[in-house]
């Protein structure tokens, strides 16, 4: 089932996620549906948080940017379920590439993260992994880790870019965004 991604400014992006028992309810069935709403949104990655749940929970593909001639190997069959992730071992090397974000439609600004990390999981499964990751993939999980701890893009911008874009963060609070998929904002804004 394609669900709503909750957009900005809803209080569920901003929180602190709680861990993820083994004995979560439905969680096969909440994982699928994560798979069809980021794929039908033509998403790289989407945390619980971006569906109005408050877990530690997200879902991530970048192996469609290791494709043909010029993809990223590191990119290849990189599809990955990450219950309860802990990023460690961060490289002082640092990057800055453009992120967009499915509860921010229409927004892609630069954001610098370490170039590698070692991250460690638990899969759809329950079995404990431990990978290191460079490159996109990286990227891609520094990015969904962030929803789990409350922070979006928005949050790595300096002041000046932030006020710059706060008329456009404030009509996508309010619905004011046009998107190619289903969306869920705030109930109130005043």
């Amino acid at each position: 089932m394609i669900l709503p991604i909750v957009a900005y400014g809803d209080p569920v992006l901003k929180s602190e996620a709680s861990e993820l028992e083994k004995n979560h309810p439905n969680l096969t069935e909440l994982i699928k549906n994560m798979w069809e709403t980021m794929d039908a949104a033509e998403g790289v990655g989407l945390a619980a948080p971006q569906i109005g749940q408050s877990i530690r929970l997200f879902v991530a593909d970048g192996s469609p940017f290791g494709e043909g001639e010029s993809g990223d190997p590191d990119c290849i069959g990189f599809r990955r379920v990450m219950i309860n992730p802990v990023i460690f071992d961060e490289s002082d090397e640092m990057s800055e590439m453009e992120e967009g974000c499915l509860s921010i439609p229409g927004i892609r600004e630069p954001v610098e993260r370490p170039v590698s990390i070692s991250v460690e999981y638990f899969d759809e499964s329950w079995n404990l992994v431990e990978e290191k990751l460079k490159g996109l993939p990286a990227r891609i999980v520094q990015h969904e880790y962030d929803h789990l701890d409350g922070t979006l893009i928005t949050d790595h911008l300096n002041p000046m870019r932030r006020r710059l874009l706060h008329g456009k963060l404030r009509d996508i609070g309010l619905g004011k965004v046009s998107s190619d998929y289903r969306m869920r904002y705030p109930q109130s804004r005043k």
